[in-house]
C-alpha cells in the first residue's frame, strides 16, 4: 500500500549559515534506511565542511545554484541541472551567490551523520 508523507521534518543543517533541510523520507522522518529524500533551501554564501560520505547523492537543483568542489575541481550546478557524487569521494556543497538555492537531495543509502565523514 502507497504510504502518504504528510509533512517533512526539519533536520539540523551544518554550515556557515542557517540552511533549511526538510526530510520527507529517511531515517528521521519515515525510518527508512536505504533511501532519503530532503529539500534544501540554502542562503547566499552559505558553505559546509567538505565529505567523504558513504552514499551515493543525486542532487537536483529548483533555483538557483549550488557549487560542488570535488578532488578534480569546482562545479556550477544550475536550476534545472542535477549531479550525482559517488560514495567514498570527496565534496563540498556551497551556495556563492547571493539568491542562494534551493534543491534536492536523494541519498543512497539514506543519509546518516555516521556516514557523512565530514572534515574536522
Amino acid at each position: 500500500m502507497p504510504q502518504k508523507i504528510d509533512s517533512p521534518t526539519v533536520v539540523p543543517a551544518v554550515g556557515t549559515k542557517p540552511k533549511i533541510i526538510e526530510e520527507y523520507v529517511g531515517r528521521v522522518n519515515s525510518g527508512h534506511s536505504h533511501l532519503s529524500v530532503a529539500r534544501m533551501q540554502s542562503p547566499g554564501g552559505w558553505t559546509e565542511p567538505g565529505q567523504r560520505p558513504q552514499f551515493d547523492e543525486i542532487t537536483v537543483v529548483l533555483k538557483g545554484m549550488l557549487q560542488v568542489e570535488h578532488e578534480g575541481g569546482v562545479m556550477e550546478v544550475h536550476a534545472g541541472q542535477a549531479v550525482l557524487t559517488q560514495k567514498g569521494e570527496w565534496i563540498r556543497y556551497s551556495t556563492p551567490e547571493s539568491d542562494g538555492a534551493e534543491y534536492v537531495a536523494i541519498c543512497l543509502p539514506a543519509f546518516s551523520l555516521e556516514t557523512v565523514h565530514r572534515d574536522e
